[in-house]
């Protein structure tokens, strides 16, 4: 099953991909994709509905982020020997863990806006877990009946900001909008086995990332668990796992982001991105 958010900006709709493609609206059949809307029990709910029989969304609808709003937006770095070896790192012996602000949500196709004073912004294709069921302290092996559903994320980062000066990995994680997710959330079932999901990212029609989740140095059932030793998730949190090599950190000389770029990017099973970037107004 895939869910989606449609609609204008700080108004979309819960919506379900039907059978045929299109967006059906499950306004006032489920609640917003956020906190009790995204439990376990409330998309088997929406499972039970027929989607055909849902009103059809207008074409073209402007996708939102497929998470309405997060209390946690957690991330796992160095996530891929390939992308540790390119960044001059050790591969971590266990997860490198740091935070994404709530409010780097975006829509999949959201244009980038590079937050004034960035010269070194850079883009990261990634796999997104979203929280289902409340987790603390749980085991590898119960860690999928745990999970919601998984999207596609663009873990942006400002690499000055992170690795320069004080080096402070989150300074250069949380620019508002940093984290496009979607288009869609798509549930445990359909999308079979995480570790094998191919993944790609284009600069400018340029292939710059060629990746797979098998490559993964700890893989999606361990960081849930994993991470559930030192908090609790809850319902609507998103953990965004790491990138495969490929990125503008890695290349020699570094390529960074700027207005008028494009990026393509998408995982096998879970849909694709397109951005444009811009410069702030600010």
């Amino acid at each position: 099953m895939k869910l989606v958010r449609f609609g204008p900006k700080g108004a979309e709709k819960p919506g379900i991909v039907a059978a045929d493609g299109s967006i059906r609206d499950l306004s006032g059949k489920a609640a917003d994709f956020a906190d009790a809307g995204l439990t376990i029990e409330a998309i088997e709910r929406i499972r039970a509905l027929d989607p055909m029989s849902l009103p059809k969304a207008p074409d073209g609808v402007r996708i939102g982020s497929c998470v309405a709003r997060t209390g946690n937006f957690l991330a796992v770095g160095l996530n891929y020997a390939d992308h540790a070896a390119e960044s001059g790192l050790p591969v971590p012996k266990e997860p490198v863990l740091f935070n994404k602000a709530p409010n780097c949500l975006a829509g999949p196709d959201d244009d980038v806006v590079l937050p004034p004073g960035s010269v070194k912004s850079d883009w990261e294709v990634e796999l997104a877990i979203v929280i289902g069921r409340t987790a603390y302290r749980i085991d590898e092996k119960d860690a999928m009946a745990h999970i919601a559903g998984f999207c596609v994320c663009n873990d942006l980062s400002e690499r000055e900001w992170q690795i320069e000066g004080t080096g402070q990995w989150m300074k250069g994680k949380c620019a508002p909008g940093y984290g496009p997710l979607g288009p869609w959330l798509v549930t445990p079932d359909e999308v079979g086995d995480v570790q094998a999901l191919d993944m790609f990212l284009d600069l400018n029609g340029r292939r710059v990332q060629k990746g797979s989740t098998r490559t993964m140095v700890f893989g999606a059932a361990y960081c849930v668990a994993y991470i559930s030793k030192f908090m609790q998730l809850d319902p609507g949190d998103v953990i965004t796992t790491g990138t495969p090599p490929g990125v503008g950190l890695g290349m020699k000389p570094p390529v960074y982001l700027k207005a008028g770029d494009t990026m393509h990017l998408g995982i096998e099973k879970l849909g694709e991105q397109r951005q444009k970037v811009v410069a702030s107004a600010v």
